[in-house]
């Protein structure tokens, strides 16, 4: 059953079918042709993997991101953030790392963090004689810090279905957010010496706080949001309500860029974005299942069980298995499935829970560029106009970056505990 779904998968791919179709066409086939299971029960399965409480804050966030979008305020957070780093060499790209990192905090939606720096920083990046496939692959995996840095919904899912601490998850994510941002900084940094590319003049203290102050409305927003959460005020799924409002407030009566027809045509285009984003999670809620159904997460999951007696191979093995996983699955769904089977080995290994949480979601988050299913991908190419094959060269390049610090998130606890221990 598992080698005709993956084999009709590939083949919808490579015929040019979208993606949710492929997973769910390929899903009802093998069903239909090795099985006599009802497909009424794929359809349940497919509004099922809507049915949870922590996808409420999707929609609120992306909703909230288009609105920073359109109103000023992502356009400030690039402002001051280039203010900030734009006189490095890399400058423009490290704009792009440094905003994405702050934009990701702000929305919690990685999607949302794309399509918001991309279109404006992919045409600077570009004129500042960067490479396309550079400045595609820094987008698409910039975006994916979002699933780390919280508010993240993949660490609200995590903490669901093992039972622990969303607020600690939150804590020690912030921890593993700045390393995998930074080791895509590092990249940057060398890649720009090297090609010698021109960087912007050193913004004076004047122009500094000048940016500072302009931004300070947005960069606000995640203090109410991780203020609000921990304080006890507040859900996360309430913290993404709270937060459109507050963006929404701030562009129609302070930044004053936000009028009712642009915030018609927000409104709808966050429709869109939530409705594309979560047909994926559906579809691959359905493919999940199937993977389940065919007893794939416990084959490995067991295989791991007997046969891994240390935590450093075990650990080795996981982020294998998971960066895999991520090429073909949608973190929310990944989460789902195997966290409750890879949750008691590691306990019994002790490893510590949070730290186990942060290294499945930077797994995922790598996942979320990486070909051939990487959302980010499909997100970022609507925005350049590249083919996956003209954007492989930079996704490769942030995929090695991001995986040197995928190993110092594993292997480092404290580097991202540390501000939890501090706590």
């Amino acid at each position: 059953m598992i080698t005709v779904l993956i084999v009709l998968i590939f083949i919808f791919l490579f015929s040019s079918t979208p993606i949710f179709v492929s997973l769910g066409l390929a899903s009802f086939a093998t069903v239909l042709l090795t099985t006599d299971i009802n497909p009424m029960i794929l359809i349940q399965r497919l509004f099922g993997g809507l049915d949870q409480f922590a996808l409420m804050a999707l929609p609120f966030f992306i909703l909230a991101a288009n609105i920073m979008e359109v109103g000023g305020l992502s356009k400030r957070i690039l402002d001051w953030a280039r203010a900030m780093v734009g006189h490095i060499s890399g400058g423009v790209a490290m704009t792009s790392q440094v905003s994405s990192m702050f934009f990701g905090a702000l929305s919690g939606s990685s999607p949302a963090t794309v399509v918001a720096i991309g279109k404006i920083m992919y045409p600077e990046m570009i004129r500042g004689k960067y490479h396309n496939w550079f400045a595609a692959g820094l987008l698409a995996s910039a975006g994916s810090v979002s699933l780390i840095i919280p508010p993240s919904i993949t660490l609200i899912i995590f903490g669901s279905v093992t039972g622990v601490s969303v607020g600690q998850l939150f804590i020690a994510g912030i921890g593993a957010g700045l390393i995998y941002g930074l080791s895509s900084i590092i990249y940057i940094y060398f890649y720009a010496r090297k090609h010698n590319l021109e960087r912007d003049k050193r913004a004076t203290r004047q122009e500094l706080l000048s940016t500072t102050y302009k931004a300070g409305w947005a960069l606000l927003i995640p203090v109410i949001i991780l203020g609000g959460i921990y304080g006890g005020i507040f859900t996360p799924t309430e913290a993404a309500g709270v937060s459109a409002v507050y963006a929404l407030l701030i562009s129609m009566f302070v930044y004053k860029e936000m009028t009712l027809k642009k915030l018609y045509r927000v409104c709808i285009d966050s429709g869109i974005l939530t409705a594309q984003v979560l047909v994926l999670v559906a579809a691959a809620q359905v493919l999940g299942w199937m993977l389940t159904r065919g007893q794939v997460p416990q084959t490995i999951a067991g295989w791991m069980t007997s046969t891994i007696e240390s935590p450093f191979m075990f650990l080795i093995i996981l982020n294998v298995v998971l960066l895999v996983l991520g090429m073909f699955m949608e973190g929310v769904a990944a989460i789902i499935i195997v966290a409750p089977l890879i949750f008691p080995t590691a306990m019994a290994m002790g490893i510590d829970p949070v730290h186990l949480g942060v290294i499945m979601i930077s797994n995922l988050a790598i996942g979320m560029y990486t070909p051939p299913f990487g959302i980010n991908i499909f997100v970022t190419q609507g925005i350049t106009g590249l083919k996956m094959g003209e954007m492989m060269p930079g996704l490769l390049r942030f995929f090695a970056v991001n995986v040197l610090a995928l190993l110092v998130i594993t292997y480092v606890p404290d580097a991202s505990l540390f501000l939890l221990r501090l706590l």
